[in-house]
């Protein structure tokens, strides 16, 4: 029988097909824009063919591995038969969707950078409304393709009676596919970003001694082409992947605690599955409706300063939270047993308060606003080896508090769920809570994409030489779109230790699926030698798998994986910082060739040769996003392997607690480095050229693979890593035991009772 859906899912397509439809309004409206004189096309030009260039052939070394992974997959599926034949399927519709959303961003803000420049030149609050438009068609693109893919996988496998329990595994796995999308947009657009804004700043602002984005610089067309596909491409892969994953992970653990309340195949367990399985989708649909609104909200009045401006974008953010609690309220009203409404509502409005709670702090320890970064700059007057101390004080103590309410957030939420009753009800709780935070996505992604178009436009105005009160309005815009951009990085952060909490639980609801597929119906639960439990697999709640496979600190075995798990997260930002300055270093010395090869080029009579720089930058990128990648693939799998489940949630375990705090550590301090370069460029310290500003300067190029390459991918790396494990659990179900059986007297196996055997 096909369980009936819920009125109040259809929100989701809706939600879905609306956000798309005011994305296209915004495109529409930005491009219809005066792009501004001739000069001014002919860079934004220059800007978007380097753009697309990188974007195809990201896209084309991405293709071939999805085509190699969906190959896998299906040996899997099919001859192995360790995972569900449609997951393949899945896999390749997520990380579609995912590319595509990048792709729709990246495309507005290369035609806004331009407009954006030209808008400033009428007045500031005009230059913002492009921008942030602009931005919004990123965020609308993102909340809409993910709530369509989400909407049509539902409704098609409900239609063809697939059971709840089976939708919920098969959907989940698509979460692996955006997560690989996202890795290599953000890892490989970090790269290329920072390999080419390094290059730039070390020869042309410190060696050469011009301006940041003057024209005679040959790699500042590749520095502003980074700014999207690193920024805009990558942070809008990144953020599906979180919103995606939030939705469907909890949908999955909505299964587990509906069988653990009322008990698994009674009739109320029935009848409220559907609900508790959509209601997630319902709120993600309400929020998508929402963030449109809050769009709209945003404005502000010439003369407006730094803090005037963030109070403009903020005001989208927060009405558009303030309406999705009240939304929230009445969904789980709806859709959720009276008893358990109220608590998961709360929890809803926990993960917003959360996510604007992280923004918040991210902006004090980031914008130059604040002492923290003031103080950064004060230091550059001794030099730039105490502005790099400072910066990374700044950085290690602006974890604290994202860390804390993160910690609330989670206590609070699963205890006012009735987790401390029900385990999987309260973490069915904390997976609501990050689909609160990420609800508003739209107008939260709008801000984050609103910070390299201004930065983009800052570029336009000095490459064409604009008047020097249009230059200063995108300053202002562009600082702004700093400490946006480092909020957005938080909350991208702080979501991801959301999500993953809810994908580490959703993990073992895999592990049952990959047990099923050997046969498995009963657990022999060894508590002692004389005590033994004996349940039936389909019975079994989070707490007999982790009895079951004794994931404890007093296992060897899982207290060593969280030992590899904190590891792995420290080499992978150190492969992709080193990445960065090889790459970087390439830049350098064709910048330097230039100069050489053509003294006319700095004298302003000969045009640097732009295209070298972006294939140089374009080439590096492709090149060191390998290592990282494959390695936050296959530790999971290699360590679930040798370890055993109890490996794998050790891995997630440790890569979730130390990433999050050194994605924070590294994201915070890049963002202070930057902007305490440009508190300094405002007339502080002595301003431009001064001793204190060529000291900031070395910060700021420190901070940049910190905030926009290393930081930002470490999250996708949380997930990634999660969503490995999720499609790989039935092989690790299958074939861990046996390589575990080498170095041990235990064979889980021997514990299990199979379906021939009862029948037997």
């Amino acid at each position: 029988m096909v369980d009936k859906i819920p009125f109040l899912w259809y929100l989701a397509p809706f939600g879905a097909i609306l956000a798309l439809i005011f994305a296209f309004i915004l495109f529409r409206n930005v491009k219809k824009q005066d792009p501004g004189n001739e000069q001014m096309q002919r860079i934004a030009g220059h800007v978007r063919e380097g753009a697309f260039a990188y974007l195809k052939q990201q896209y084309k070394g991405v293709g071939i591995f999805f085509v190699i992974a969906f190959i896998i997959f299906n040996i899997m599926a099919w001859v192995l038969k360790v995972l569900h034949p449609l997951i393949p399927w899945a896999f390749l519709t997520g990380g579609f969707f995912s590319g595509l959303a990048g792709f729709i961003g990246m495309n507005t803000a290369t035609l806004a950078s331009n407009r954006t420049t030209q808008g400033a030149r009428d007045s500031l609050n005009k230059g913002l409304k492009i921008a942030f438009r602009a931005g919004g068609v990123m965020g609308l693109a993102v909340v809409g393709l993910a709530l369509i893919d989400i909407s049509i996988w539902f409704y098609i496998l409900n239609s063809v009676k697939m059971p709840l329990q089976t939708i919920t595994v098969v959907m989940l796995s698509f979460g692996m596919g955006a997560s690989t999308q996202a890795l290599f947009a953000r890892l490989g657009g970090g790269i290329y970003t920072k390999a080419a804004d390094v290059g730039a700043d070390l020869v042309g602002k410190i060696e050469a001694g011009i301006p940041e984005d003057d024209p005679r610089n040959p790699a500042t067309i590749a520095d502003n082409v980074g700014d999207n596909v690193g920024d805009v491409a990558g942070m809008g892969a990144d953020l599906y992947e979180s919103y995606a994953g939030s939705i469907l992970a909890t949908a999955a653990l909505g299964m587990a605690a509906v069988t653990q309340i009322f008990g698994f195949g009674t009739q109320a367990m029935k009848e409220h599955a559907i609900y508790f399985v959509t209601a997630p989708m319902a709120l993600a649909g309400v929020g998508a409706l929402l963030s449109i609104l809050g769009i709209y909200m945003v404005s502000t009045k010439e003369g407006a300063g730094t803090k005037e401006l963030m109070f403009a974008l903020n005001k989208g953010v927060y009405g558009s939270s303030i309406l999705i609690a009240i939304a929230s309220y009445f969904i789980t009203h709806y859709m959720l047993p009276p008893q358990y409404a109220f608590g998961v509502f709360l929890a809803s409005v926990i993960g917003l308060a959360a996510g604007v709670l992280i923004g918040y702090f991210t902006e004090r320890s980031t914008s130059h606003s604040f002492k923290p970064t003031q103080g950064i700059a004060k230091q550059a007057e001794y030099g730039p080896a105490t502005v790099i101390i400072d910066g990374i004080a700044v950085g290690m103590k602006s974890t604290a508090a994202p860390v804390i309410i993160i910690v609330i957030a989670i206590i609070a939420a699963f205890s006012l769920s009735h987790g401390f009753e029900y385990t999987e009800v309260g973490l069915y709780g904390i997976g609501f809570g990050a689909v609160g935070m990420l609800a508003t996505l739209g107008v939260t992604l709008a801000m984050d994409a609103f910070g390299p178009i201004a930065d983009n436009a800052g570029g336009n105005a000095e490459m064409s030489k604009l008047p020097k009160e249009v230059r200063e309005r995108t300053d202002a815009l562009d600082s702004v779109g700093n400490t946006t951009a480092a909020t957005g990085k938080g909350f991208a952060i702080g979501s991801a230790a959301l999500t993953a909490m809810a994908l580490l639980a959703a993990y073992l609801e895999e592990v049952r699926t990959g047990l099923r597929l050997l046969g498995a119906k009963v657990l022999n639960i060894h508590y002692t030698t004389n005590l033994v439990k004996e349940i039936g697999l389909d019975q079994a709640t989070i707490s007999d798998f982790i009895a079951f496979y004794k994931i404890n600190l007093m296992n060897p075995r899982f207290l060593v994986s969280i030992f590899l798990g904190a590891m792995v997260t420290f080499v992978f930002a150190a492969l992709t910082m080193k990445a960065v300055g090889r790459a970087a270093g390439d830049m350098v010395a064709e910048v330097r060739r230039q100069f050489k090869a053509k003294p006319g080029i700095l004298k302003g009579e000969v045009e640097p040769e732009y295209a070298k720089c972006v294939k140089i930058s374009a080439v590096g990128a492709q090149r060191e996003m390998i290592a990282p990648a494959l390695l936050g693939i296959v530790t999971p799998i290699a360590t679930g392997l040798i370890f055993g489940i109890a490996g794998v949630l050790g891995v997630l375990a440790g890569g979730l607690s130390t990433g999050l705090v050194l994605a924070i550590m590294m994201n915070n301090a890049g963002g202070a480095w930057d902007n305490a370069k440009k508190y300094i460029e405002t007339g502080q310290m002595g301003g431009k050229h001064s001793e204190a500003h060529n000291a900031s300067i070395v910060g700021d190029t420190v901070g940049d693979p910190f905030k926009d390459t290393a930081g930002p991918s470490i999250n996708i790396l949380i997930k990634l890593m999660s969503m490995v494990s999720i499609v790989f659990a039935g092989f690790i179900v299958a074939y861990s035991p046996k390589i575990e059986k080498l170095y041990t007297k235990e064979n889980v196996l021997e514990n299990i009772q199979y379906e021939e055997s009862i029948e037997k």
